[in-house]
């Protein structure tokens, strides 16, 4: 497959990713309160499937572990938010095997081509553990946000969430320019300063 259809899909996720932060970001301003919309974790859960894709298409691990373990709970906080129910059956069932239907698809002679995930000359083995690392960390993110929403029976954003986004999204940033990945570098260059702007606001929120 072409470089430039490989960065398109990446970057598509990337503008999905990035709406859904700005519409957030907006509708917060004008509550002047954190507000998480349903539209945020919507596009969340379709930017996620395809940065899954394009990490496995740049045989990058590190993308396909964070996508892989924030993509249900994306689906569970549509749930919190009695918004899964909403949707057709149909497509439901297809979002909920999709990723099931991905690692089917991409199975070669019944095994995924582990070689070419964690032995790749492109990155280093320092640089595949600094990219996982910030992956885990970004994610923790998610995971502490759906004990957070289980708890209070109700789909939120706290500052923990907002605080572990920063830190993930500064890591993220340091791994994309060593593997020199536009992608990743401009979606997170603008993630970290709307990560910024919303823990200000809960900053004078709760003050």
């Amino acid at each position: 497959m072409s470089k430039w259809l490989i960065y398109s899909i990446g970057f598509l996720a990337q503008i999905l990713f990035s709406s859904r932060l700005v519409i957030q970001w907006i509708t917060s301003e004008k509550q002047k309160k954190v507000i998480t919309p349903t539209l945020f974790w919507t596009l969340s859960l379709i930017a996620s499937f395809l940065l899954f894709i394009y990490g496995y298409l740049r045989n990058d691990f590190a993308i396909m572990l964070g996508q892989g373990l924030t993509y249900y709970i994306y689906i569970r906080n549509l749930q919190l938010q009695n918004q899964w129910k909403k949707y057709p059956i149909f497509m439901r069932w297809i979002l909920l095997f999709m990723p099931v239907f991905v690692t089917i698809f991409y199975f070669n002679n019944n095994e995924i081509d582990t070689v070419k995930l964690f032995k790749n000359e492109a990155i280093p083995l320092w640089l595949l553990i600094l990219g996982i690392v910030s992956q885990i960390v970004f994610t923790l993110r998610f995971i502490y946000q759906w004990m957070y929403s289980e708890k209070n029976k109700e789909s939120s954003l706290p500052f923990g969430f907002w605080a572990l986004s920063l830190v993930g999204s500064l890591l993220i940033l340091i791994y994309a320019i060593f593997r020199k990945d536009p992608v990743l570098l401009v979606g997170h260059l603008l993630g970290a300063t709307i990560y910024v702007r919303n823990l200000l606001i809960l900053k004078k929120q709760d003050a």
